[in-house]
């Protein structure tokens, strides 16, 4: 048994799916199954139930993963933990957000107070924060939807409302609030699934009995505003991007949303047994000792604003 069929064996057991695994790994499917298949013999004991194509995680295998789960998590630590002590910094940290504007003004003071730290950012939806999360590939996730695995631990950082964002001229602009009935038939500019704003989008239409129609849906949620301001639809905008805004730049005219729960929740997100660098602690201690973000929000005149957070 050697780290290499361990670490196949973990991502197997991820996805249960050989062809989603070998992609991950950059390995070939039958290169992937035989290291499988050899580690099996040599446990003695099936770890997958196959039928067809379609492969099962079964009871030895999800006992064998714990063991396999915390094994290379204490090896990939001690590596972190060796790299930290030799060099004369910090250590690194790597954060996570669905959208980088959310976090710019967090980090860039952050680097200021911590110039050594080695600060890593990524761009991810939830699923692959979750994902990151648990293979230790990144130390903290600035999370808009709930990350629920139960090693994770958070704490809130913010909450804000969302607003709806309309072209200037559209029928709503100078309204100070509507319902969603009354934007039934009106197209969305939004996001895919697996982004926050969709996730509320499809909630708040739900929670009516009704389905959002679509005129534009992407994985750049700072480009949303841009095309609410060309006429494209109408959206879904964090309250940050109002109050961040411009007189000059993507106008906009902002409505209040009479809906139950339109707002946005900030959370910290971290796997509790995971290694944290001096530089990661000092994060967290950073990040959760001050207000995250302002909530007043202006009054909702004819205020203009930048890209979506």
């Amino acid at each position: 048994m050697d780290l290499l069929q361990l670490r196949y064996f973990q991502a197997v057991a991820r996805y249960e799916h050989i062809s989603r695994a070998a992609e991950e790994l950059h390995v070939a499917q039958p290169s992937l199954s035989r290291t499988i298949a050899r580690l099996e013999a040599e446990l003695g004991s099936p770890l997958f139930d196959r039928q067809g194509r379609r492969i099962r995680l079964n009871q030895y295998g999800a006992m064998f993963l714990r063991h396999v789960d915390r094994a290379l998590t204490e090896l990939d630590d001690g590596r972190r933990a060796l790299r930290d002590a030799r060099d004369t910094g910090l250590g690194r940290v790597g954060v996570a957000s669905e959208t980088l504007l959310t976090i710019t003004h967090l980090l860039g003071s952050f680097r200021v107070t911590h110039p050594r730290a080695d600060v890593r950012l990524f761009q991810s939806n939830a699923e692959e924060m979750d994902r990151q999360l648990r293979a230790g590939e990144i130390d903290f996730c600035v999370a808009s939807q709930p990350l629920t695995g139960s090693k994770f631990e958070s704490v809130e950082l913010a909450r804000e409302e969302v607003l709806l964002a309309v072209p200037r001229g559209h029928w709503l602009d100078g309204r100070e609030s509507v319902t969603i009935s009354e934007i039934a038939d009106e197209p969305f500019v939004t996001t895919r699934f697996g982004h926050w704003q969709r996730a509320l989008l499809d909630r708040l239409f739900a929670s009516e009995g009704l389905t959002p129609l679509l005129s534009c849906e992407g994985d750049e949620p700072g480009a949303s505003q841009d095309m609410i301001s060309a006429g494209l639809g109408i959206g879904l905008i964090p309250a940050i991007s109002r109050q961040a805004g411009t007189e000059t730049r993507v106008p906009v005219a902002w409505v209040h949303l009479n809906a139950p729960d339109c707002h946005r929740v900030l959370t910290l997100v971290w796997s509790r047994d995971a290694y944290l660098s001096e530089a990661a602690l000092k994060f967290r201690e950073f990040t959760t000792s001050r207000p995250f973000m302002t909530h007043r929000l202006p009054h909702l005149g004819r205020e203009r604003g930048p890209d979506p957070s």
